[in-house]
């Protein structure tokens, strides 16, 4: 397991990439589905991955969090399934329903969404304003893969509430996981 920070060449206030993939649920999302009026997060994580895992309850938590303030929310596998076969679309179905996902978790088969977000690890956070534009590229908090200290900052809670009212984000600390498994070209 390589570590990966998630921030290499950010631009911020970049517009958020179009999409259309299709989710754990049978359903096919789009940008304009997930978006929300006051925000949007886009998060890439896998199955597999021992940082995606060591937050994924936190995540949840915080998802529901922002979505109930009006931030969509949707998480994205793009793995290779065929050298990871814990990340295969079966697979993503089995972990979304066994953590209760509240949010559309999608599948970038052809990793050309991951690849236009300029996605890097698992998990890795985009966070946008009303106007998709690219506000936030940072951590969950400060726990990483275990359990954050009492009173530690909720960092994506306190970005995207910033961002819901305009102001950027001053903080930001890459979050750090796995690398993405990219098809071999």
């Amino acid at each position: 397991m390589a570590t990966t920070p998630s921030t290499s060449a950010t631009t911020f206030n970049t517009p958020a990439p179009a999409f259309s993939l299709p989710a754990t649920d049978g359903r096919t999302y789009t940008l304009d589905d997930i978006a929300g009026p006051n925000g949007t997060v886009i998060v890439f994580i896998c199955n597999h991955c021992p940082y995606v895992k060591g937050v994924i309850d936190r995540l949840i938590a915080d998802a529901k969090v922002l979505m109930a303030e009006g931030i969509g929310f949707a998480a994205i596998c793009c793995n290779d399934a065929r050298t990871h076969p814990d990340d295969s679309f079966p697979k993503m179905k089995e972990f979304a329903r066994q953590h209760g996902f509240p949010f559309p978790y999608l599948h970038d088969e052809s990793q050309a969404v991951a690849k236009a977000y300029g996605a890097v690890c698992t998990p890795d956070f985009f966070g946008f304003d009303a106007a998709r534009k690219l506000k936030y590229r940072g951590r969950l908090d400060e726990g990483g893969r275990a359990t954050p200290a009492p009173g530690a900052r909720r960092e994506l809670v306190e970005a995207m509430r910033a961002i819901a009212t305009g102001r950027d984000p001053a903080d930001q600390t890459p979050s750090i996981g796995c690398s993405i498994k990219w098809k071999a070209v």
